[in-house]
């Protein structure tokens, strides 16, 4: 681990900020390997936990990189160190107590009387914090645009003077559109408010996409979902490129200075859940496209989302995103052409037929996909978004998003992929059925 950069923080002392080591292997041997070198005093192969919240000092000011725990940890600069190697094109990184925790303190750099420009169909819980949170704290005013639709003039028109950050999820949450981030980040290099792009990255992780490699300044994960992927772990992070050493310094002490900062034992268990992200993903992803698949073909269905499915309208745009180790892996993975789809993470959505009530059968009918909120861990989970994880966010506003009673979000896991299908297929029988089609058709 390179130190560069260092600088003191006014509060605790000297701090570093720390980059990555130079990427000469492959992501997954990066997964195992960067952060985790064995301890030298016990040759110990995985790191230990360091609960210590204070560090002795051989004189004053004179440490060994560490002083108070809520400053720097070895869990966490372990785990911060192995997601800037993940997170590809990416040089520092900083961990969280939460995604939301990381949202807010990117939020709150770039200071009072700012605007953001976001892509509409944004995660319920940053627009949250952007209508009802920064928007008194901060007089900040956030423009919700549909960058996936709208085109380069509307787009451009929706910029102000004063615009500091474009956020953006891709796929979006959850009806999975694409925003094609070449697109957008050309269009706020050539703004005169020339303001970051920061792309959430969760729902496809480091491994399908690469946003920094396609030019966003930011990158943003809640580490609870796939980087962890074991449902026992909250927290978030931020991942930015060498350019941006002095915008990480000002990160970094807004992390010291909040203290939203996960403890030791939830950085070892996000390290040790990373380790099998390569595996995870591609798991996640061919079971979601034969879960997709099987949808396509049910006649309980009104419309499947799936952006790797070929019968996606922006499955083109999907390919053209997906990172260079995941465009390695699909291109080898053989069914591309002759079953028309590739893996695009674990995510997959659909419209069954009906409305609410089909929906929450459904939903209390699967016996493998647990009904539930979240995403990314080994096991599948179902929820509604409409009455679940966006039911913070005004009716019309939703419906307007296309988040309606009957859209159902799955997040597959890595159970066998034939049990994963038959639960889903016996759940739409019994949720919809043909007698259930007959009454929806006015039979």
């Amino acid at each position: 681990m390179t130190v560069i950069n260092g600088s003191s923080n006014g509060v605790n002392g000297h701090y570093s900020l720390k980059r990555q080591p130079s990427r000469i292997d492959g992501f997954g041997t990066r997964a195992i390997h960067v952060g985790s070198d064995p301890d030298p005093e016990t040759g110990a192969v995985i790191p230990p936990i360091s609960l210590s919240t204070t560090y002795k000092q051989d004189g004053v000011g004179n440490h060994k990189g560490f002083e108070y725990s809520r400053s720097g940890n070895p869990n966490r600069d372990a785990l911060e160190t192995m997601l800037a190697s993940l997170e590809a094109g990416g040089a520092y990184a900083l961990a969280f107590s939460s995604g939301s925790a990381s949202t807010a303190t990117l939020v709150q750099a770039v200071g009072p009387h700012a605007h953001i420009l976001s892509v509409n169909d944004v995660y319920g819980g940053t627009f949250r914090y952007l209508k009802r949170v920064a928007s008194e704290t901060q007089a900040l005013e956030t423009t919700f645009v549909d960058l996936d639709g709208a085109d380069d003039e509307a787009i451009f028109a929706a910029f102000q003077p004063n615009t500091k950050l474009v956020w953006i999820e891709t796929p979006t949450n959850p009806t999975l559109r694409l925003v094609d981030i070449p697109r957008i980040v050309s269009l706020a290099r050539s703004h005169p408010s020339r303001p970051l792009v920061v792309v959430d990255n969760t729902f496809l992780s480091p491994y399908y996409q690469s946003p920094l490699l396609l030019g966003a300044d930011v990158v943003t994960h809640s580490l609870t979902k796939y980087i962890n992927g074991h449902t026992d772990v909250l927290m978030g992070a931020m991942i930015l490129p060498a350019h941006h050493a002095s915008l990480v310094q000002k990160l970094r002490f807004l992390q010291n200075a909040h203290g939203a900062i996960p403890s030791p034992y939830d950085c070892w268990l996000a390290q040790r859940g990373a380790k099998t992200l390569h595996l995870r993903m591609k798991a996640h992803g061919i079971n979601a496209l034969k879960v997709a698949q099987a949808l396509e073909r049910s006649p309980f269905v009104e419309e499947v989302i799936y952006p790797g499915l070929a019968s996606h309208p922006r499955n083109a745009i999907a390919y053209r995103l997906l990172s260079p180790h995941a465009k390695k892996f699909v291109d080898d993975f053989g069914e591309r052409e002759d079953e028309g789809g590739f893996p695009y993470g674990g995510m997959v959505s659909f419209r069954i037929r009906g409305g609410a009530s089909e929906a929450n059968a459904f939903l209390t009918t699967t016996r493998l996909f647990a009904l539930a909120e979240s995403l990314g861990g080994v096991e599948s989970l179902a929820e509604l978004p409409a009455q679940m994880t966006h039911a913070g966010i005004p009716e019309a506003e939703r419906v307007a998003l296309g988040i309606e009673d009957n859209l159902i979000r799955l997040s597959v896991g890595v159970e066998e992929t034939e049990d994963l299908v038959r639960d889903v297929e016996q759940a739409l029988e019994v949720a919809v059925g043909r007698d259930a089609v007959m009454r929806i058709n006015g039979h």
